[in-house]
């Protein structure tokens, strides 16, 4: 099937697709309104982040604002790339 072998697993999940789609639009968002978007707990967003930290698509800063805590996130190059060459597979599986 055409598209098929551009799709990668590492999207397979509905909130590492959903986070991927936040990140490619958003210079650099907070996980506070990463969560808010996708409405998942903690733990499991944390676990997505993870996974898609570990193979470089994307990038993580840790910061204080004051004296709380500011996390935000930014897709890297690798991710991005990666990411398209996933949704074009998408898009010429459903357009067949």
């Amino acid at each position: 099937m055409e598209g098929f072998d551009q799709l990668n697993k590492a999207f397979d999940s509905r909130v590492r697709l959903g986070l991927m789609s936040i990140l490619c639009v958003n210079s650099w968002i907070s996980y506070r309104e990463i969560k808010n978007l996708l409405e998942v707990t903690d733990g499991n967003l944390a676990s997505h982040i993870n996974a898609l930290e570990k193979i470089n698509f994307l990038e993580i800063k840790k910061q204080f604002i004051g004296k709380k805590p500011l996390t935000t996130y930014k897709v890297t190059f690798e991710g991005k790339k990666a990411f398209k060459k996933h949704i074009d597979g998408l898009e010429k599986m459903l357009l067949k």
